[in-house]
């Protein structure tokens, strides 16, 4: 005789884009927050059944869980970045519409549980966005992600944080503050399109002079090896300095195919060699200019960009 179903079991199962949203916003990595998902449904099967039926909510066990399994993450996190070979810049993620509709079609990456399809792509997922909450205490960054994006209200976030209502709401309203200074005027996607289009042929004619014109003056290049690739271990600062960066890169790996692509819900640019994926680069624009560049090369961080189709 079959075992009857366990009660809610799909209600629990229903729950993995929610937690693997929230886990990416509050970590900056899928595969953090893979392994932050799996812990958290980990610890619920790992109860007995009288267990989790006294549970009133298991979507709210779950998602406490997981809140406080990554706010652990991020404290132990901070001190592994600190010994990070070079620039630590968030784990970048595709739009996975983009090859398998496309004509790019049959990449071979599809499975329909791929953690990174269950990532919603909005303003909140995107690099510059990620990159301020990186600068964020993990208790600022957790009471801020559950509050403001989620809309978990405050007494909810005491509870996964392990403070006061009144200490998260101050939490949220300093996080809010580094975001507010952080922000560049929005661009529209498709005037972001238009001018990494621009850029992407620039740098293939090796125009150093365009590249300039498309750059602010004060731009910055970030790239993330990870110690694993070779690349720059800090920032590349001025307009003329990263044209002749990227010019030099050109020359040094002949055979380097540009493909437009959606990175975090933003137009960008991926790098490949050999269909093999080498780099993935967000954009960041300011007074109609490129003003930050996000070089993401850690090999280990462009796993869900493996087979993501060609042209």
């Amino acid at each position: 005789m079959s075992t009857p179903p366990e009660p809610g079991l799909s209600a629990v199962v229903g729950e993995r884009r929610r937690l693997t949203n929230l886990a990416y916003r509050l970590l900056g990595s899928l595969a953090e927050a893979e392994d932050a998902v799996q812990e958290a449904y980990a610890r619920w099967y790992a109860m007995s059944r009288q267990q989790q039926e006294a549970i009133e909510s298991p979507g709210a066990w779950l998602t406490t869980v997981a809140g406080r399994i990554c706010l652990d993450m991020l404290g132990s996190a901070r001190a592994r970045r600190e010994r990070y070979v070079g620039e630590w810049i968030p784990e970048p993620l595709p739009d996975r519409t983009e090859w398998i509709s496309g004509p790019a079609g049959g990449g071979g990456r599809a499975a329909a549980d791929d953690p990174a399809d269950l990532v919603t792509l909005d303003e909140s997922v995107s690099m510059a966005f990620l990159v301020v909450l990186e600068s964020m205490t993990p208790a600022e960054r957790v009471a801020f992600i559950l509050h403001d994006v989620f809309r978990y209200p405050f007494a909810e976030v005491a509870v996964i944080i392990g403070r006061t209502p009144a200490a998260c709401r101050q939490l949220a309203a300093s996080a809010r503050r580094r975001v507010r200074a952080a922000e560049a005027p929005a661009a529209a996607t498709s005037g972001q399109a238009a001018l990494v289009r621009h850029f992407k042929v620039a740098w293939e004619a090796r125009d150093i002079k365009a590249l300039v014109g498309l750059l602010d003056p004060e731009a910055t290049m970030i790239a993330d090896g990870g110690g694993l690739v070779g690349t720059v271990l800090r920032p590349v600062v001025g307009s003329a300095r990263i044209a002749q960066y990227l010019i030099h890169i050109a020359d040094k790996a002949p055979g380097l195919t540009l493909l437009e692509r959606t990175v975090n819900g933003r137009p960008g640019l991926v790098a490949q060699h050999a269909g093999v994926t080498m780099t993935v680069a967000a954009f960041g624009l300011g007074d109609g200019r490129i003003a930050r560049i996000w070089a993401v090369r850690n090999p280990e961080k462009l796993r869900p960009w493996t087979g993501n189709g060609q042209g």
